[in-house]
């Protein structure tokens, strides 16, 4: 039989803080961090508003050895860094980038042999920054003035750092995180648009499940708030171009007047650990060095969604690659859709995936989709691409574990009566939640999360 797999850190990074105490009062609160974009001038696009990381700088993060590296880090690749950094020392872990002192220990004992230690990470399109490439352009036009690609081979390329490339490169959000913590065992990365996160750590889940490893770094990261990606997303059509005025209550999920989504930056990763192995660790240690485990993963699923009429730019209508998912990830638990106590979407505010996810949900639960409380994060963190689903498992673990819901708000009249309507935290009996992630492009992941009791 496969492993039982439980959650036993949390390192979320978005634009309500670092790590999972100001994240989860944020939630609880439901303090958006949504408002207008000041890292460039945003006037020239018709969306001027995003949820930006503050106060925040990599070299927190990672030891002193290890500094000279961040200079070929983009922020993508910073973030992941961080929020493998918070999991790890939230789940008590002791790692060759936990302490300080581990490279000049001869007697060094990691709590994991670092062959037994994998690692999957969601990422994105990492965007080149402009100022880096602005005077390689230059070098690179023709006497009209027109971009030249042969002079861009010739001459423009030669303005970059020799090392350019190591910055933007997707895998290498894995490949910093595997260095620092000395991870030796599986490692991949996924790239599929929103999914990455949740597919990430799907793949995690089966790794650990076959016995391949005892303990995973998992999720994602991504930042698309600079020019180059941000006009991508311009071009989706998928950003609010009506919230500019009211940036917190710009993101409304499942509201009948829904306009569009926000970016933003950040995601998470997630601690898993085989249950088996994190018990031995937990009966080994005492106080204050006592491991906590947030919550049990009891199920995955993953789908494509295909919509052939708008050659997949957009999500079927009726939802049933989510629903795939959903199911996938229901049978794996054993459970039916009357034990599901809490659902957290992927919930965008972009009216057609809403729609899509609500047909979903409506095919699964029938109208018990009216009753399950639904509270997506994007209103308060923006949509976060690759780190999305990071952060959606890290709320829904957390909601086990205290037995809370976290805030809805930014939704006055819910589609098909959904039970998404604004409301504030409270606390429930929650057994199983359902967390869910739907890419851009049509991937789908699912997860079904238990109270973890011991």
């Amino acid at each position: 039989m496969a492993r039982s797999v439980v959650i036993t850190g949390l390192g979320p990074v978005s634009g309500v803080g670092l790590g999972m105490k100001p994240t989860w009062e944020a939630m609880l609160a439901g303090r958006s961090a949504v408002s207008r974009i000041d890292t460039f001038d945003p006037s020239g696009f018709p969306c001027h508003i995003g949820a930006q990381m503050r106060d925040f700088s990599i070299r927190d993060y990672v030891p002193k050895s290890y500094r000279k590296a961040t200079k070929v880090m983009a922020t993508d690749i910073e973030y992941a860094v961080a929020a493998a950094n918070l999991a790890a020392t939230d789940a008590q872990l002791r790692t060759a980038g936990t302490d300080a002192e581990a490279v000049v220990k001869p007697d060094y004992q990691p709590t994991y042999n670092p062959a037994r230690v994998g690692c999957h990470i969601g990422a994105g399109l990492i965007a080149a920054e402009i100022n880096e490439l602005t005077q390689a352009l230059s070098e690179a036009r023709d006497e009209q003035g027109n971009f030249d690609m042969h002079k861009w081979g010739r001459e423009g390329i030669g303005h970059l750092t020799p090392l350019w490339l190591l910055k933007y490169l997707p895998n290498m959000l894995a490949c910093h995180v595997t260095i620092i913590h000395d991870s030796q065992g599986p490692s991949n990365t996924i790239t599929c648009a929103e999914a990455s996160a949740m597919l990430s750590i799907g793949e995690s889940l089966r790794v650990i499940q076959r016995g391949s490893a005892d303990m995973c770094f998992c999720g994602g990261a991504e930042d698309k708030l600079n020019p180059m990606a941000f006009l991508r997303q311009i071009f989706t059509g998928r950003l609010t171009t009506t919230g500019n005025d009211d940036p917190a209550g710009a993101v409304k999920p499942f509201d009948e007047k829904a306009a569009g989504m926000v970016v933003g930056q950040g995601g998470a990763i997630v601690i898993l650990e085989s249950r088996e192995t994190f018990a031995k660790r937990s009966e080994a240690a005492s106080g204050d060095q006592k491991p906590r485990a947030y919550a049990e993963v009891a199920g995955f699923g993953a789908s494509q969604s295909v919509h052939i009429p708008r050659s997949n730019q957009a999500p079927d209508p009726n939802g049933r690659g989510i629903a795939l998912a959903i199911r996938a990830a229901m049978r794996e638990a054993s459970i039916t859709a009357e034990q599901i106590d809490l659902i957290l979407p992927f919930g965008s505010g972009v009216p057609e995936y809403d729609q899509a996810e609500a047909a979903a949900l409506f095919s699964i639960f029938g109208n018990r989709a009216k009753e399950i409380p639904i509270a997506s994060t994007k209103p308060i963190v923006g949509n976060c691409f690759a780190g999305a689903g990071g952060i959606d498992v890290c709320i829904a673990a957390q909601a086990l574990s205290e037995q809370i819901i976290p805030a809805t708000i930014n939704c006055d009249s819910p589609l098909s009566g959904l039970n998404a309507k604004s409301q504030a935290s409270r606390s429930a009996k929650l057994e199983y939640v359902l967390t869910y992630s739907a890419g851009f492009g049509g991937q789908n992941a699912a997860l079904i999360l238990k109270r973890f009791t011991a």
